[in-house]
């Protein structure tokens, strides 16, 4: 049984502190996937807390047919979803792809030289902004299998689709990818 198996089991007989530790565990990676699917850092703030809320609510019914980290990926994915859909079609004035400055940071000191860094991390804002850009059907089977490293097995079932469907969407959303950072 693995650690985030045991506390989930411990949360779901009542240990707030289990419950206290997968929050603490898996919040930066809900957030991040949360940002990536709705561009906004508010609106994200807002999913994980929802998705924490769905999850403790759903703890018992937790059948352990998958991993924790794979059901809260689910559970994060659907209420950034929702919100989504809740969302009234606006035109941002702002940038509209989610910024990561961790990703930047991380990628760009992999370059060597103060140029380097500085081209690297242009490349990847814009690849983050391009990612922004997708269709939300595009662009959450490639947040969660590029950028987060889900494998396809787990990214099939967050989505809840069978693998060879998944193939044909992330090569749509490779290909629209492409197309995005050609224009820019």
């Amino acid at each position: 049984m693995s650690d985030d198996t045991e506390l989930l089991a411990r949360a779901a007989d009542g240990d707030a502190t289990a419950f206290g530790a997968l929050v603490r565990e898996h919040t930066p990676r809900m957030y991040r996937v949360a940002l990536r699917i709705t561009g906004s850092a508010a609106e994200a703030e807002d999913v994980v807390q929802e998705a924490w809320l769905a999850a403790w609510r759903s703890l018992a019914g937790f059948r352990q047919e998958s991993a924790v980290s794979t059901w809260l990926y689910r559970v994060v994915t659907n209420s950034a979803l929702a919100v989504l859909r809740r969302r009234r079609p606006t035109v941002s004035l702002d940038d509209p792809a989610p910024q990561s400055t961790v990703d930047s940071a991380l990628l760009a000191a992999a370059v060597p030289g103060p140029e380097g860094r500085v081209v690297r991390a242009e490349e990847v804002d814009a690849v983050l902004r391009a990612v922004g850009r997708l269709e939300v059907s595009q662009r959450v089977p490639l947040v969660l299998r590029e950028l987060e490293g889900l494998s396809y097995e787990e990214v099939a079932e967050v989505l809840d689709v069978n693998v060879t469907a998944l193939r044909s969407r992330l090569h749509r959303a490779r290909v629209a990818l492409l197309a995005e950072l050609r224009e820019r």
